[in-house]
């Protein structure tokens, strides 16, 4: 098994040269009234400068220094009227609109005169840049572009969708619970969590249930020496638990009342595989066979559904309620109608047994499967084309899937070789977060109702809680399903 790839080393950090010492204050303005104390001349014909003192700035081309654009001084001014204005024009044009004439906010002009601070005549306080505009404050308007993917600065005022940070999943769980005698076994199923926020947990010969509001904890049945809870599977109204166990039998029992309401026969072997629809409950056994029971009356089952080589260790129904998707130990994955006896789609893609099926509650006919130690890869199904859209190949054996009800993705529980629990974003198959904490394989998973909280069971003999998908409002999930606070309690 590959190990995973070693992290990127931190960057070294870049050398900085010292600080050099700031040039002096250069302003760039270009047209001015001369200080008193150094006037310029200026031809005979020219009227003497006057310096003007109002609320309003009036640019005057009066001390313009047009050396700085390489040309000659400016022509004589006579009768009030300038000659040569074309390249004048021209000029400004150049420095206003730049080479390409794009046009540039402008600036305004530093509104400094003789005698305030930072005021200077000398033709070097004028920028000698034709890409920088004439008109400039000391304090520069910021400026503002807009590029092909959106603004480089906000406007005032203007506040653009920002991209959504990455969502930050906690790497440590919120809760652990001791589960004793939880078992190391690939083909049971001894973890579901009710409608009702109640989870039921298989535990030997026992069932145990956890109301994760109150934390209390209740022993629901105990089956005795001779037989064992091979599985766990709440009705969906969260009112009646179905236990599975390794005499082939299925018992239903009313869980607010802790009373078995009957016990089912039909199967020879143990019972890995428990499913509910809206009016019918599947069962899967060692024998290889499904049967469809419906505890409204009084037969054992309804129908009996054959087609797999071996063991069954996943029943999931479609959120529908119209298709059964099943899967055994010949690595095979069936999808079943309602009232069909025949598998209508066979799929033969996995290389190992497939236990985990997840049904996606966003997309109608999407079905999600996981392949054991030999296949280790997730694949996508379109059971409404019965086509295979894609695979995934995790590099440790697949163990559980669950879709996020709130966010389009699904986390995947996995065994050998690396016991870690991974968030996956649909359909890009992104890793989220990637938890680790268990030291045996992650053989069984369960969501929470409100979907932002998972459970996960191990052969170590721990239940792991792990706050990983958003609230349906992508609101902060302030309210937790039950009083998650760090520490370590017993299941029973």
């Amino acid at each position: 098994m590959d190990s995973p790839p070693a992290e990127n080393p931190s960057p070294s950090p870049s050398s900085s040269k010292p600080d050099q010492p700031s040039p002096p204050l250069r302003s760039s303005l270009l047209f001015y009234s001369p200080p008193r104390h150094n006037q310029l001349s200026f031809p005979s014909s020219s009227p003497s400068p006057r310096v003007i003192y109002s609320d309003r700035f009036i640019p005057s081309r009066l001390g313009s220094n047009f050396s700085l654009f390489n040309v000659d001084s400016p022509p004589n001014m006579t009768s009030g009227k300038e000659e040569g204005s074309g390249a004048y024009t021209a000029i400004l044009r150049s420095v206003i609109f730049g080479p390409d004439h794009g046009i540039v906010p402008p600036e305004t002009p530093d509104r400094s005169w003789p005698g305030r601070a930072g005021y200077s005549s000398s033709p070097s306080s004028v920028s000698s840049s034709p890409s920088k505009n004439i008109f400039r404050f000391k304090a520069e308007v910021p400026r503002y572009s807009i590029s092909s993917v959106g603004f480089d600065d906000l406007l005032p005022g203007v506040s653009p969708t920002q991209p959504k940070a990455t969502r930050k999943v906690s790497r440590s769980p919120s809760k652990v619970l001791d589960a004793p005698a939880l078992q190391d076994d690939f083909y049971l199923n001894l973890v579901d969590w009710s409608s009702s926020n109640m989870l039921a947990v298989g535990l030997g010969n026992c069932v145990y249930l956890w109301n994760a509001s109150s934390s209390k904890v209740t022993k629901l049945c105990d089956l005795g020496v001779d037989d064992g809870v091979c599985s766990v599977g709440w009705a969906r109204q969260g009112a009646h638990l179905a236990v599975g166990t390794s005499q082939g039998k299925v018992q239903i029992w009313d869980a607010s009342r802790c009373k078995k309401i009957r016990t089912m026969e039909g199967h020879r072997l143990r019972v890995g595989a428990l499913a509910w629809s809206s009016s019918c409950l599947s069962s899967g056994s060692r024998d290889k066979s499904i049967f469809q029971r419906d505890i409204r009356v009084q037969d054992d089952y309804v129908s009996k559904l054959s087609g797999h080589k071996s063991e069954i260790c996943g029943l999931k129904w479609s959120y529908d309620n119209r298709q059964l998707a099943s899967g055994g130990n010949d690595n095979k994955l069936f999808v079943w109608n309602l009232n069909s006896t025949q598998p209508v789609h066979k799929y033969s893609e996995h290389n190992a047994a497939v236990k985990a099926i997840a049904w996606s509650p966003h997309v109608h006919g999407l079905l999600a499967s996981g392949g054991g130690t030999t296949d280790r890869c997730i694949r996508f199904w379109n059971t409404t084309t019965n086509s295979h859209l894609s695979c995934m190949d995790t590099g440790s054996q697949v163990c559980n899937l669950v879709w996020s009800k709130n966010v389009n993705e699904l986390v995947s529980t996995h065994g050998y070789s690396q016991n870690q629990i991974i968030v996956w974003r649909y359909p890009s198959m992104s890793k989220v977060a990637t938890l680790t904490g268990h030291t045996f394989r992650v053989l069984y998973l369960a969501i929470s109702p409100d979907g932002q909280t998972i459970v996960t069971g191990a052969g170590d003999e721990t239940l792991r809680f792990w706050n990983v998908f958003p609230s349906p409002k992508y609101q902060s999930t302030e309210n937790r399903i039950g009083a998650f606070s760090l520490g370590r309690t017993e299941i029973r």
